[in-house]
């Protein structure tokens, strides 16, 4: 019978030895299908508004990336195109969420320019970038454009006609009352007037795709549950959000506001969840990505209480993905045999 047996066969192959079965593709689509909560919020709160910023900002993007290819793949019109791996979608989208409704069209274009061709395929396309495609064009219309970029019109639910008078966010109502110069009103005289409720579900100014916390926690954990992303660097990124706006809370109630405040306030799960876990901006090991997330949340808690701008999400993840770099270096696993 030993005889009849076949021998054992070795093949030496290169690795990767181990592949998995997600897709380009499939993890865009994901990112995709998550958001559709957040984005369904924001159109319901601000309308046609929100609908348009949205569409234009996802439509111009993947018309740059088909262009891009177009006019590096020769006259014979070939070349790698990846239009249908979704990932031109997915940075439109978050860049239309990333805006606030009603933002002029024109400057949303512009914002699809500088993500899609200057970020995203001058560093050599997808999987070279070192920032973030959607917040590097969202941190380049804030310095351009900034009274268009935060002129945040009053949510008009069911579809209603968005109020054209805006009113500030209540990170930029308590940023203004700590810089106003003599102002003795403790931060409290901001923040007992909000509704948590309405905090939660979108009900307040903002741009589009930060209102609903509540959605963006849902999104947030259908990644999680797809093992699309990890949990390392949102629960960081939060925790640390959180504990540093306790430290400052405690320590002077009247110039900082509650962690509950600015846990539900601002774009903290919009980045958290989306933002920050970007593959390419972000690091590759557990360790790492636990680093970068507190990175992120620390850089969010100095800015929104010691910087000029009311928020610092932005800031925090593009400054922490110069980082990367560094963390992947020194905290990557040694090669076997090294």
């Amino acid at each position: 019978m030993e005889k009849d047996k076949e021998p054992m066969l070795f093949l030496l192959t290169p690795s990767p030895h181990i592949r998995a079965e997600e897709s380009v593709r499939g993890l865009m689509f994901s990112v995709i299908f998550a958001l559709v909560p957040t984005a369904l919020a924001g159109m319901y709160f601000f309308g046609v508004q929100a609908i348009s910023t949205i569409a234009v900002a996802t439509a111009s993007s993947m018309l740059f990336e088909s262009l891009y290819f177009r006019l590096t793949a020769g006259s014979a019109g070939r070349g790698p195109q990846s239009l249908g791996d979704g990932s031109a979608a997915v940075t439109g989208l978050l860049l239309g969420l990333n805006l606030p409704p009603g933002f002029p069209w024109w400057g949303t274009v512009i914002g699809s320019f500088v993500a899609i061709i200057l970020v995203k395929h001058l560093f050599g396309g997808l999987g070279y970038n070192i920032f973030n495609p959607a917040l590097a064009a969202r941190v380049f219309l804030l310095i351009s454009w900034p009274v268009q970029m935060t002129a945040f019109p009053k949510p008009s639910p069911m579809f209603g006609n968005v109020d054209a008078v805006t009113e500030a966010t209540p990170l930029t109502a308590v940023k203004m009352l700590l810089l106003s110069h003599g102002s003795v009103k403790p931060v409290d005289s901001v923040t007992s007037n909000l509704n948590l409720f309405d905090l939660l579900i979108g009900n307040r100014g903002g741009s589009i795709g930060e209102v609903s916390a509540l959605m963006l926690l849902l999104g947030g954990a259908y990644l999680i549950y797809r093992r699309t992303i990890s949990w390392h660097i949102p629960l960081s990124f939060i925790c640390t959000v959180g504990a540093f706006s306790s430290i400052f809370y405690l320590l002077d109630p009247a110039k900082a506001a509650s962690p509950v405040f600015h846990l539900l306030n601002g774009g903290l799960f919009l980045g958290a969840f989306f933002m920050a876990t970007d593959y390419v901006t972000s690091p590759i090991n557990k360790r790492g990505m636990l680093i970068f997330g507190a990175g992120c949340g620390f850089l969010t808690a100095i800015i929104r209480q010691y910087g000029s701008y009311p928020e610092g999400v932005s800031f925090a993840i593009l400054l922490m993905n110069m980082a990367m770099p560094l963390i992947d270096k020194y905290l990557s696993p040694r090669r076997f045999g090294g």
